[in-house]
């Protein structure tokens, strides 16, 4: 983001992750995890701030689902409960089948947004989903055939790597998610996001994830990047250290140190002129 960009109060995108796929309800009891539990917290956190509502399905036992069935009925009732949010659907998977990673792009409507990991994952040694290039480009592939557009998820610099390859398949403006902590990751350091900011091409919006505590230094530092944010309790269960959050507060604390730092925060209308968007 250039001087100009900033004097200008370019808008900042609040990405809400509300309940993820790996912990649970035994690690915060107020995780949402059925579809109405979602709905209400999707709800509070748009009127927080958040214009891109990022959704996981569960089964009724708590675990993580990837049926198109089980996204739809998330999918219908955060339609219902919320006003122009976008709605973004995950694609990622530990272990799952390839052809069930698709089963969320199949929602009707298709979603307006859906991740997609650039790579294999590996945590403290331990490959925990391969990510090959046949899956990544057939859920690419899929997502370009149901006008949904893909934000490239980068754990690390094979990823980066890997996206920066992709360039030329994307629609403008192409979107890359950085993460950072979690076992899975580059160095969560600023001076990493730093580089990686760097080293985009010009056009490249770019949104910032930091797990646990690395979500508010780095998504702080993304705002003052010209980038945007995610945040919510799939990646982060804390307000502050012994004190658990709630999604809405941690949108609400993006939105506040956004607009502290003279960045306004992206309507929905906003969002999808911002990041090309087929509209909802």
């Amino acid at each position: 983001m250039t001087y100009e960009d900033y004097r200008d109060g370019k808008p900042v995108v609040i990405t809400a992750a509300l309940t993820g796929g790996v912990h649970g309800k035994e690690a915060h009891p107020d995780l949402p995890e059925a579809p109405g539990e979602i709905a209400t917290a999707a709800a509070a956190c748009e009127d927080a701030g958040a214009s891109v509502l990022h959704l996981h399905a569960r089964r009724d036992n708590g675990e993580r689902a990837f049926s198109t069935e089980r996204f739809q009925a998330v999918a219908d009732a955060v339609r219902d409960a919320t006003d122009e949010a976008v709605l973004q659907h995950s694609t990622g998977g530990t272990g799952a089948p390839d052809a069930l990673r698709h089963e969320p792009l199949r929602t009707d409507p298709a979603p307006e947004m859906a991740s997609l990991d650039m790579g294999p994952l590996n945590r403290y040694e331990r490959l925990t989903s391969e990510n090959t290039r046949g899956l990544v480009a057939s859920l690419h592939a899929e997502m370009q055939e149901r006008s949904i557009k893909p934000e490239l998820e980068v754990f690390n610099d094979g990823h980066f790597n890997e996206s920066l390859a992709m360039l030329e398949e994307l629609d403008d403006p192409p979107y890359l998610n950085f993460l950072f902590g979690g076992g899975t990751t580059s160095p969560p350091h600023p001076r990493t996001l730093l580089n990686r900011v760097e080293a985009l091409p010009e056009g490249v919006e770019f949104n910032v994830i930091g797990f646990g505590p690395h979500q508010l230094p780095l998504t702080t530092q993304s705002i003052l990047l010209g980038g945007h944010v995610r945040v919510g309790l799939e990646d982060n269960r804390y307000y502050e250290r012994g004190e658990l959050a709630t999604n809405e507060q941690l949108v609400a604390r993006a939105a506040r140190i956004a607009e502290e730092l003279g960045r306004p925060v992206a309507t929905p209308e906003e969002t999808r002129e911002l990041l090309g968007l087929r509209g909802r």
